[in-house]
């Protein structure tokens, strides 16, 4: 088992960065497959990015690529989003979440087993 801990939310205007981290507990962090999702107010929860075990391959949503980067550091069981060029779309609630299942894991967040609590991101124009 695993528990997550998002932080780095906050209050930025657009066109800004926010660089959210996910601190994960446990000796077997390079064990889990590690996404970032969204959910905006009275909408569903949307992938954001993933990256797979290792942190070699990666996996964007096309709403946030080339704007956002997602990475992980297994030494320190952490994994960041990067988050450039923020527009007030960009504001939501965002989730990391941890996957049992290898490679990179995209999609409806069924393949995900283990979930943050979420942190904040608002833009404002």
């Amino acid at each position: 088992q695993v528990q997550l801990v998002e932080s780095g939310g906050g209050l930025v205007q657009a066109g800004g960065s926010l660089r959210l981290s996910c601190a994960a507990s446990g000796r077997t962090f390079s064990s889990y497959a590690m996404g970032w999702f969204r959910q905006a107010p009275g909408k569903e929860r949307e992938f954001v990015a993933a990256i797979n075990r290792s942190g070699r391959s990666t996996y964007y949503a096309d709403s946030v690529k080339g704007r956002f980067t997602i990475s992980r550091d297994n030494a320190k069981n952490t994994v960041y989003l990067q988050m450039n060029s923020l527009t007030p779309e960009d504001t939501a609630v965002y989730y990391c979440a941890a996957s049992t299942r290898p490679g990179v894991v995209a999609g409806t967040g069924a393949g995900y087993d283990y979930w943050g609590q979420g942190t904040q991101v608002t833009v404002s124009s």
